[in-house]
């Protein structure tokens, strides 16, 4: 999973970043025009997989990941002048979400926050870089046509393009469309920005943190969002006292660290679970999408669990917890051999039967 930060300059994105991260990419390099992207991986905190490494002692422990990849600022206008880079813009089309940080703290630069135009401004940009797509590629297409060169793949793509258009003429994102799948199949390869997961990450400075609630609702009203306090998680991520983090925490009401809420946030805005392997070589968690297949889940492992699959051998970390042994799962009825339509649930632990 390809998370992209994004907002206006002075937002607080490579703050956040760090504190999600626990990097210490420079905050003020974006302001000295540093042209690439700060970019990080993390494990997704995980229970489960903790406690069943402690259960089969693996030579290998796997956590899930996320990249986070901390973008330039944006500044108005730049989709139509050049201040995103094409390059720039076609690697936060290759990102899964988007999230867009915007201020809440005051700046001395900046003066005081205004979340929602901040939101507006970087909206349009992304309306507006989408609109430049779909205008070429039906430029391209009518030239094709006054050739006689238009194919009825063309005829299908400028029809989708077209309402594609007017929804994005009226100020509203491609995500909000109803396509069916081969709309879908069609456009995949532009990879509008308006169509991927989009929230938002309130960035509260320490003395009006968990103070925002009326802000919350009229952002919550539009958008998914999350809010951090910056600055301070950026200092608490860099403690190596885990107790003096901890108080730290408990004093601001913070109950877990932004990368394990910004985790959990992330799986379920996207509608991410995980399943799990086990055995004395590694302990892994692996991410699919919520409502994805036994098959799909072998293919995530490796294309000839998905080609040959025969079945899968399935119970719950709740099952295994519960009966404290294999044996015991098995004893108690709550093993099970699934087929290649079960649906995986969040938590499932997997063996794949396969033949190739």
């Amino acid at each position: 999973m390809k998370i992209g930060l994004l907002g206006l300059p002075n937002s607080g994105k490579t703050t956040i970043f760090n504190a999600l991260t626990r990097s210490e990419a420079e905050v003020a390099a974006y302001a000295n025009n540093k042209a690439e992207p700060n970019i990080a991986v993390v494990e997704v905190g995980d229970e489960r997989v903790t406690r069943l490494s402690q259960f089969y002692t693996p030579k290998k422990t796997t956590y899930a990941t996320i990249e986070i990849v901390d973008f330039p600022g944006f500044s108005e206008g730049s989709a139509r002048e050049g201040g995103f880079s094409s390059a720039q813009m076609n690697l936060v089309r290759n990102m899964d979400a988007v999230a867009l940080v915007a201020r809440n703290f005051t700046d001395d630069l900046m003066g005081d926050p205004a979340p929602f135009s901040d939101i507006n401004t970087v909206d349009t940009e992304f309306i507006l870089s989408d609109m430049i797509l779909v205008e070429n590629r039906l430029e391209r297409i009518e030239w094709s046509s006054r050739r006689g060169k238009k194919t009825n793949t063309m005829e299908m793509e400028e029809k989708i393009l077209t309402k594609i258009q007017e929804e994005l003429n009226s100020g509203r994102h491609i995500r909000n469309l109803v396509l069916n799948h081969n709309e879908e199949k069609l456009i995949s390869g532009f990879q509008f920005i308006t169509q991927k997961p989009f929230f938002v990450i309130l960035n509260s400075g320490e003395e009006n943190f968990c103070q925002n609630d009326d802000l919350l609702i009229q952002l919550e009203e539009k958008y998914k969002v999350i809010e951090f306090a910056g600055n301070f998680e950026m200092e608490l991520a860099a403690f190596s006292d885990v107790e003096e983090a901890n108080m730290f925490m408990e004093d601001m009401g913070i109950a877990e660290s932004a990368r394990d809420r910004m985790s959990r946030f992330a799986y379920e805005m996207l509608g991410h679970i995980s399943f799990i392997t086990v055995g004395s070589d590694e302990v892994r968690a692996w991410t699919v999408h919520n409502g994805d297949t036994a098959v799909v889940a072998a293919g995530t492992i490796h294309s000839d669990l998905f080609r040959g699959f025969i079945r899968a051998e399935c119970f719950s970390f709740d099952d295994l917890m519960d009966c404290g042994s294999e044996k015991g799962v098995r004893d108690n009825g709550r093993f099970r051999l699934e087929g290649r339509d079960y649906k995986v649930k969040d938590g499932d632990i997997l063996n794949i039967r396969f033949n190739v």
